[in-house]
């Protein structure tokens, strides 16, 4: 009798770690690296902020669609996808994401969730992973705009139609704004704690995410200290959260370095030291930032890849005292001549990224996600409009800009170096 009782508890305790995620299947941190599978893991990744409306079987969806474009970036050599949870309020906002996840505060598209289930599905059966940001400071996908809009009533305004520097300015309220802030740790809670609805497994033991992230290019848009410790203190409390929720994966910030710091090296290193961080982010936009010259991508590229080396090597030596991992998980470069035309050259861009890449063979990366994914798309308009492709350009951006067409000459590039 006792032999039975034991055996019987045995199989219990095999089967239910049959159905258990083993540790070994998250990716960790050691010695300042990432660790996959007991080996150093270094990555060229991709943006793919659109994967899970694809995945959806509603408005935007094309599983069809999404099918071939990950079997693709799979064969490239891709495995790690930067992606958007979902946009922030109702549809029909000029410039945004469309449709929206979130449409009102804790209401969901229980059609675009069952799509980031069924995203997470898909990435899990090719041996893919996401990095899962969960707000934005800009408009695109609602995020900063839309939470403060909510708590307080003020309409959000529009960078293309408004300007940038209103819009920012009005931003920076985002990090002293407390009801603002408590609608957004909500959602974090109801996605990072979500369990999927067609696996049954909890998103938190779930390998295909790499990390969670806190935000696309969190700002505190001041210099003011009051905001600045404003958008420590809400950071902070995100972290806490989300590692109570789900201590199996990654967490990272989103945030851009000195450039989305207001080029202070103190607020840099805040927002890396915020409790639970476990890799450092930065993004890198030479012609964004004026490091190339649209009327001169060509004649300027020196200069900006001189400058994208002090920029790379001013953080890394940050992350090195930290003990952190560093990741370029956004950096784009424009078509030649300006271009949004999907047959325009890219012969700047593969220097450009090439040089990118060089830095993750190198281990001074390591990882690089460029921006971003068109792949397969067919773009109509130069402003995105509702029913066209969607491409690696959100819709606030000329469509063909800085996507990567899977025509494009770029697409050597990328798989010469992720393999």
């Amino acid at each position: 009798m006792k032999d039975s009782i034991i055996k019987v508890a045995l199989a219990a305790v095999l089967l239910i770690a049959a159905g258990c995620t083993h540790k070994a299947d998250f990716v960790r941190v050691q010695d300042g690296h990432f660790i996959r599978n007991g080996q150093v893991y270094n990555y060229v990744g991709t943006n793919f902020w659109y994967g899970p409306i694809l995945a959806s079987e509603g408005r935007g969806g094309d599983i069809d669609r999404l099918e071939k474009e990950l079997d693709t970036l799979k064969a490239l050599g891709i495995d790690n996808l930067r992606v958007l949870v979902g946009g922030d309020g109702p549809d029909g906002v000029f410039s945004r994401v469309d449709p929206t996840l979130q449409p009102a505060p804790g209401v969901y598209n229980d059609t675009l969730l069952r799509g980031l289930d069924r995203f997470m599905v898909e990435l899990g059966e090719r041996d893919m992973q996401a990095v899962l940001y969960l707000n934005n400071s800009w408009e695109w996908s609602g995020g900063y705009g839309q939470y403060l809009e909510w708590a307080t009533g003020e309409k959000t305004l529009i960078p293309l139609v408004d300007g940038y520097w209103p819009f920012m300015q009005q931003m920076r309220k985002f990090q002293t704004c407390q009801p603002a802030q408590e609608l957004f740790y909500n959602h974090v809670r109801a996605i990072v704690g979500r369990t999927n609805s067609i696996t049954g497994k909890p998103y938190k033991d779930d390998p295909a995410i790499f990390s969670w992230q806190i935000g696309n290019e969190p700002r505190c848009f001041s210099d003011d200290p009051v905001i600045r410790d404003g958008f420590i203190g809400w950071m902070t409390e995100t972290a806490r959260i989300i590692k109570e929720l789900d201590p199996n994966h990654l967490l990272s910030t989103g945030n851009e370095g000195l450039m989305g710091c207001e080029n202070d090296p103190e607020l840099v290193e805040r927002v890396n030291t915020v409790p639970g961080v476990d890799y450092m982010t930065i993004h890198i936009w030479p012609y964004n930032w004026g490091w190339a010259k649209a009327d001169s991508l060509e004649q300027t590229l020196d200069a900006a890849l001189a400058k994208t080396d002090e920029y790379v090597s001013q953080h890394a030596f940050v992350a090195l005292r930290l003990g952190l991992p560093i990741v370029v998980e956004e950096f784009g470069f424009p078509r030649d001549g300006f271009s949004e035309s999907r047959n325009a050259a890219t012969t700047c861009r593969d220097r450009y990224y090439s040089h990118i890449f060089d830095m993750v063979r190198s281990k001074t990366l390591d990882g690089a996600n460029f921006w971003g994914w068109s792949g397969f798309a067919q773009p109509v308009h130069s402003q995105w409009q509702p029913g066209d492709d969607y491409c690696g350009d959100p819709a606030q951006e000329g469509q063909g800009l800085n996507g990567v067409y899977i025509t494009d000459s770029t697409i050597g590039i990328i798989k010469q170096s992720s393999y």
